[in-house]
Protein backbone atom coordinates (compact mmCIF):
# COMPACT_ATOMS: atom_id res chain seq x y z
CA UNK A 1 0.00 0.00 0.00
CA UNK A 2 1.14 3.50 -1.28
CA UNK A 3 1.11 5.97 1.54
CA UNK A 4 -0.68 9.06 0.78
CA UNK A 5 -0.81 12.28 2.66
CA UNK A 6 -4.60 13.26 3.27
CA UNK A 7 -6.18 15.87 1.10
CA UNK A 8 -6.97 19.47 2.34
CA UNK A 9 -9.57 21.41 0.69
CA UNK A 10 -9.30 24.67 0.58
CA UNK A 11 -12.06 26.72 2.64
CA UNK A 12 -13.35 29.81 1.43
CA UNK A 13 -12.89 32.87 3.69
CA UNK A 14 -16.34 34.32 4.36
CA UNK A 15 -16.48 38.04 3.52
CA UNK A 16 -17.71 39.68 6.64
CA UNK A 17 -20.96 41.81 6.12
CA UNK A 18 -21.00 45.05 6.34
CA UNK A 19 -23.75 48.04 6.26
CA UNK A 20 -24.10 51.23 4.68
CA UNK A 21 -23.30 54.71 6.05
CA UNK A 22 -26.73 55.56 5.39
CA UNK A 23 -27.89 52.61 7.37
CA UNK A 24 -25.85 53.72 10.29
CA UNK A 25 -27.16 56.42 10.14
CA UNK A 26 -30.81 55.33 10.71
CA UNK A 27 -29.54 52.99 13.57
CA UNK A 28 -28.44 55.65 15.94
CA UNK A 29 -31.54 57.70 14.55
CA UNK A 30 -33.44 55.07 15.85
CA UNK A 31 -32.35 54.95 19.23
CA UNK A 32 -34.50 56.56 21.58
CA UNK A 33 -32.32 56.68 24.78
CA UNK A 34 -28.71 58.90 24.98
CA UNK A 35 -27.57 55.74 26.54
CA UNK A 36 -28.75 53.33 23.67
CA UNK A 37 -27.43 55.93 21.16
CA UNK A 38 -24.00 56.01 22.65
CA UNK A 39 -23.36 52.43 22.97
CA UNK A 40 -24.16 51.97 19.27
CA UNK A 41 -22.01 55.17 18.08
CA UNK A 42 -19.37 54.16 20.19
CA UNK A 43 -18.73 50.60 18.41
CA UNK A 44 -19.39 51.82 15.01
CA UNK A 45 -16.73 54.29 15.29
CA UNK A 46 -13.74 52.95 17.19
CA UNK A 47 -14.82 48.78 16.03
CA UNK A 48 -14.34 47.72 19.37
CA UNK A 49 -15.89 44.79 20.47
CA UNK A 50 -18.93 44.41 22.70
CA UNK A 51 -17.35 43.02 25.72
CA UNK A 52 -15.09 45.32 25.64
CA UNK A 53 -17.46 48.04 25.98
CA UNK A 54 -19.24 46.47 28.21
CA UNK A 55 -16.12 46.05 30.70
CA UNK A 56 -15.36 49.85 30.09
CA UNK A 57 -15.03 51.92 33.31
CA UNK A 58 -15.41 55.85 33.71
CA UNK A 59 -11.70 56.51 33.98
CA UNK A 60 -11.16 54.36 30.63
CA UNK A 61 -12.73 56.88 28.91
CA UNK A 62 -10.54 59.92 29.06
CA UNK A 63 -12.42 62.53 27.74
CA UNK A 64 -9.62 65.22 27.47
CA UNK A 65 -7.70 63.26 25.60
CA UNK A 66 -10.06 61.97 23.25
CA UNK A 67 -9.65 58.51 24.13
CA UNK A 68 -10.74 55.52 25.97
CA UNK A 69 -8.65 52.77 27.27
CA UNK A 70 -9.71 49.09 27.02
CA UNK A 71 -8.89 47.35 30.10
CA UNK A 72 -8.08 43.40 30.72
CA UNK A 73 -9.86 42.53 33.78
CA UNK A 74 -11.18 39.19 35.25
CA UNK A 75 -13.46 40.36 37.37
CA UNK A 76 -16.13 42.56 35.37
CA UNK A 77 -19.42 41.64 37.45
CA UNK A 78 -21.37 41.17 33.61
CA UNK A 79 -19.15 38.47 32.45
CA UNK A 80 -17.99 41.39 29.99
CA UNK A 81 -14.32 39.91 28.03
CA UNK A 82 -12.03 42.57 26.84
CA UNK A 83 -9.95 40.07 24.62
CA UNK A 84 -6.42 41.92 25.01
CA UNK A 85 -3.42 40.88 26.95
CA UNK A 86 -2.92 44.30 28.05
CA UNK A 87 -4.39 47.98 28.07
CA UNK A 88 -5.02 49.11 24.55
CA UNK A 89 -5.53 52.93 23.68
CA UNK A 90 -8.06 54.03 21.39
CA UNK A 91 -9.05 57.44 19.63
CA UNK A 92 -12.33 58.55 19.92
CA UNK A 93 -13.83 62.19 18.24
CA UNK A 94 -14.94 65.09 19.77
CA UNK A 95 -18.45 64.41 18.63
CA UNK A 96 -18.30 60.88 20.40
CA UNK A 97 -17.08 62.72 23.80
CA UNK A 98 -19.74 65.31 23.43
CA UNK A 99 -22.10 61.85 22.82
CA UNK A 100 -20.80 60.42 26.44
CA UNK A 101 -21.21 63.87 28.24
CA UNK A 102 -24.93 64.00 27.32
CA UNK A 103 -25.66 60.66 28.18
CA UNK A 104 -23.78 60.87 32.08
CA UNK A 105 -25.66 64.38 32.25
CA UNK A 106 -29.08 63.42 31.15
CA UNK A 107 -29.62 59.39 31.44
CA UNK A 108 -26.99 58.89 33.98
CA UNK A 109 -27.25 61.20 36.24
CA UNK A 110 -26.25 60.93 39.66
CA UNK A 111 -26.24 56.83 39.73
CA UNK A 112 -23.04 55.35 41.84
CA UNK A 113 -21.46 53.20 39.49
CA UNK A 114 -17.79 52.50 38.02
CA UNK A 115 -19.45 50.80 35.10
CA UNK A 116 -19.84 53.05 31.76
CA UNK A 117 -22.71 51.05 30.89
CA UNK A 118 -25.43 49.99 33.19
CA UNK A 119 -29.13 49.26 33.73
CA UNK A 120 -31.38 52.46 34.05
CA UNK A 121 -34.83 51.66 33.39
CA UNK A 122 -35.04 47.91 33.54
CA UNK A 123 -33.77 45.02 35.85
CA UNK A 124 -31.51 46.44 38.78
CA UNK A 125 -30.51 49.78 38.43
CA UNK A 126 -26.84 50.23 38.33
CA UNK A 127 -26.08 46.37 37.43
CA UNK A 128 -23.19 46.65 34.25
CA UNK A 129 -25.38 46.06 31.60
CA UNK A 130 -24.71 42.46 30.04
CA UNK A 131 -24.72 40.85 26.65
CA UNK A 132 -28.19 40.02 26.76
CA UNK A 133 -29.51 43.62 26.91
CA UNK A 134 -27.73 44.91 24.57
CA UNK A 135 -29.19 41.90 21.91
CA UNK A 136 -32.11 43.12 22.86
CA UNK A 137 -31.27 46.75 22.65
CA UNK A 138 -30.38 45.53 18.95
CA UNK A 139 -33.44 43.35 18.11
CA UNK A 140 -35.89 46.33 19.07
CA UNK A 141 -33.88 48.82 16.71
CA UNK A 142 -33.88 46.36 13.72
CA UNK A 143 -37.75 46.77 14.07
CA UNK A 144 -37.73 49.84 14.53
CA UNK A 145 -36.03 50.31 11.38
CA UNK A 146 -36.10 47.48 9.19
CA UNK A 147 -32.17 47.06 8.91
CA UNK A 148 -30.90 43.48 9.47
CA UNK A 149 -27.69 44.20 11.90
CA UNK A 150 -25.89 42.74 14.88
CA UNK A 151 -23.44 44.27 16.64
CA UNK A 152 -20.33 42.35 15.08
CA UNK A 153 -21.09 44.27 11.70
CA UNK A 154 -20.95 47.78 13.32
CA UNK A 155 -16.87 46.44 13.86
CA UNK A 156 -16.92 45.07 10.10
CA UNK A 157 -18.00 48.13 8.88
CA UNK A 158 -15.52 50.54 10.46
CA UNK A 159 -12.61 48.05 9.91
CA UNK A 160 -13.93 47.63 6.01
CA UNK A 161 -14.01 51.22 5.90
CA UNK A 162 -10.85 52.03 6.87
CA UNK A 163 -9.31 49.21 4.63
CA UNK A 164 -11.03 51.09 1.54
CA UNK A 165 -10.06 54.53 3.13
CA UNK A 166 -6.17 53.48 2.63
CA UNK A 167 -5.47 53.47 6.43
CA UNK A 168 -2.33 50.72 6.79
CA UNK A 169 -3.30 47.81 7.97
CA UNK A 170 -1.09 47.62 10.85
CA UNK A 171 -2.98 50.58 11.84
CA UNK A 172 -6.51 49.05 11.20
CA UNK A 173 -4.77 46.27 13.18
CA UNK A 174 -4.21 48.20 16.13
CA UNK A 175 -7.36 50.02 16.26
CA UNK A 176 -9.28 46.39 16.12
CA UNK A 177 -6.97 45.08 19.01
CA UNK A 178 -6.18 42.16 17.01
CA UNK A 179 -2.57 40.40 17.95
CA UNK A 180 -1.59 40.23 14.34
CA UNK A 181 -2.13 42.43 11.34
CA UNK A 182 -2.26 39.35 8.89
CA UNK A 183 -5.72 38.64 10.96
CA UNK A 184 -6.67 41.79 9.95
CA UNK A 185 -5.72 41.44 6.21
CA UNK A 186 -7.14 37.70 6.18
CA UNK A 187 -10.36 39.25 7.00
CA UNK A 188 -10.92 42.22 5.15
CA UNK A 189 -9.01 42.70 2.25
CA UNK A 190 -11.40 41.52 0.13
CA UNK A 191 -11.68 44.05 -2.66
CA UNK A 192 -14.42 44.15 -4.92
CA UNK A 193 -14.08 45.49 -8.89
CA UNK A 194 -15.39 48.94 -7.22
CA UNK A 195 -12.80 49.04 -4.45
CA UNK A 196 -9.77 48.59 -7.21
CA UNK A 197 -10.92 50.52 -9.88
CA UNK A 198 -10.87 53.51 -7.11
CA UNK A 199 -7.75 52.59 -6.44
CA UNK A 200 -6.42 52.81 -9.93
CA UNK A 201 -7.72 56.32 -10.01
CA UNK A 202 -6.49 57.40 -6.82
CA UNK A 203 -2.78 56.30 -7.84
CA UNK A 204 -3.17 58.15 -11.55
CA UNK A 205 -3.17 54.44 -13.32
CA UNK A 206 -6.60 55.67 -14.94
CA UNK A 207 -6.85 59.70 -16.13
CA UNK A 208 -10.81 60.85 -16.05
CA UNK A 209 -13.19 58.55 -17.87
CA UNK A 210 -15.45 60.44 -20.00
CA UNK A 211 -18.53 58.63 -22.15
CA UNK A 212 -17.51 58.42 -25.67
Amino acid sequence: MIPTRPLKLAVARRVPRTLEAEQVVAILAGCERLRDRFVLALLAETGIRVGQALGLRHADFVSRDKELRIVPRADNANGARAKVGATVAVPVSTPLVRLYSDYMHTDYGDLDSDYVFVNLWGGRRGRPLSYATVNKLIARIRTRTGIEFTAHMLRHTHATDLVRRGVPIEVVARLLTHRSSRTTSETYVHLGVGDIRAALHQAGVWGEETDR
